[in-house]
């Protein structure tokens, strides 16, 4: 990363952390939020865990896929921060993009019955599905347009009110997933459509949060700030940053599929070795994808000034405190290693192969963490086509090399393999990101 950052460095590293760390805890509470409807499911009946683990199997990355697309929406809403007049069509832009993708995303999760029909699912769990497709589905629309106003606000480098609104549906589901699908005193439990009922809530309420402190935000005060007249080319443009991304998550959410099963070929250890390892991977991982989020306002106004060193800097702070943040966190997890893992498991041979595996993990998540937010450098300077295709070659070899390396070698070759796949990836990304940046203008004064 070169010498120790001087002033400047260290006033945008401070930066970054303020506006990443509320952004970082709104994801563990979602995350938290989402073990509490599985653990309420399966306290509740087995065939109901089996259907609604089959439809968050389709909802899960087809929120994640849509979340991505309207990222694309940061860098347009960080370049007009201070002009309203500028910055309103742009948000009407999002929206309309937020409806586009919703609509993709919700047929998606609509057609689960039809996919797990397909997919030879027993009949037991389809006949469980019930209302409960249409709900989540209903559920990514409604997220979508939450996400349309959290990417805005987090271009604008409002995190704290992507925190609140975060915050808000995170709560409505912890209560109302309990209540609704077991019941309240006399009152009958709705299994697993109530489950729905209260992820539905949850995300309207977090995306009506969202909405109120969008247009409460001094830019935009007074505004109407309605989807209006669809600009069809404006609406292409935040697509173009915004779909890369997108196809990025779906590629990522495939190949670990394919190592998902690489692994589950050994036995059943080191199915539940490997599972538990890339949940520890992600809860680590959470705090790279906020503190790239949060450089991208920190990029705009050298982006504007087409000052290359100021926006190189800004990404270098990212790297440096995400890689500080994920060393921190990771230290906190190896010290903590045994509760930790007895919270996912009590099978000793697990574990074992879990803490052996533990270094290996925590480098991968290191090199997951510093692609990460290159990726997002790219997407700062709205040039995400890169990214996805160093995606495309890095993990598109993992997935052909995971199942035969992982025969010869075990978990430990599978998960050395991830760790080359993200290690090319830091180099394709950050290499990317000094050329594509290079062409934005002649270097202006900053730190090099």
């Amino acid at each position: 990363m070169g010498s120790s950052p001087g002033p400047a460095g260290r006033a945008l590293i401070g930066r970054t952390v303020v506006t990443a760390l509320p952004l970082y805890l709104t994801m563990l509470a979602s995350t938290a939020g989402a073990l509490v409807d599985t653990a309420v499911l399966g306290r509740h009946a087995t065939a109901t865990l089996a259907a609604f683990a089959l439809t968050m199997a389709v909802y899960t990355p087809a929120t994640a896929t849509v979340a991505g697309a309207l990222r694309g929406v940061m860098p347009f809403t960080a370049a007009h921060d201070d002009d309203p007049d500028a910055l309103l069509p742009v948000v009407r832009d999002g929206l309309w993009l937020a409806i586009a993708t919703g609509l993709l995303g919700a047929l998606a999760v609509a057609g689960v019955p039809l996919i797990g029909l397909a997919s030879g699912v027993p009949h037991r769990t389809l006949s469980e599905l019930g209302v409960f497709p249409h709900l989540m589905a209903a559920s990514v629309l409604v997220a979508a347009m939450g996400n349309a106003a959290t990417s805005t606000l987090v271009g604008l480098g409002r995190s704290r009110l992507v925190m609140r609104a975060g915050m808000s549906g995170t709560a409505a589901a912890v209560v109302l997933s309990p209540a609704l699908v077991n019941g309240v005193g006399p009152l009958d439990g709705l299994g697993l459509p109530g489950a729905g009922i209260a992820m539905l809530t949850a995300a309207a309420i977090s995306a009506a949060v969202a909405h109120t402190g969008l247009r409460r935000c001094a830019v935009l005060a007074g505004r109407p700030l309605g989807p209006g007249t669809p600009r069809v080319r404006a609406v292409v443009a935040l697509a173009g940053v915004g779909l890369p991304l997108a196809a990025t998550v779906l590629i990522k959410f495939a190949v670990l599929g394919v190592l998902a099963v690489a692994a589950a070929r050994i036995d059943p250890v080191h199915a539940a070795a490997h599972s538990i390892s890339v949940s520890l991977t992600g809860l680590v991982f959470t705090a790279a994808v906020a503190v790239g989020q949060a450089t991208i306002p920190l990029v705009a106004p050298h982006l504007k000034a087409k000052d290359v060193r100021g926006v190189r800097a800004a990404v270098r702070a990212g790297a440096v405190t995400a890689l500080g943040a994920v060393l921190l966190i990771g230290g906190v997890l190896a010290v903590l290693r045994v509760p930790v893992l007895s919270l996912f498991t009590h099978d000793a041979a697990a574990r074992d192969q879990i803490l052996a595996l533990l270094p290996l993990v925590l480098l991968v998540v290191v090199t997951d963490a510093l692609q990460a937010v290159f990726g997002f450098g790219l997407v700062a300077i709205r040039d995400t086509v890169p990214g996805l295709l160093a995606f495309a070659v890095c993990y598109g070899l993992l997935a052909l090399a995971a199942v035969p390396l992982t025969a010869r070698g075990g978990l430990t070759a599978l998960w050395l393999a991830l760790l080359g796949a993200n290690t090319l990836l830091v180099v394709g990304q950050a290499t990317f990101f000094h050329r594509r940046s290079g062409r934005l203008g002649v270097p202006g004064p900053g730190t090099d």
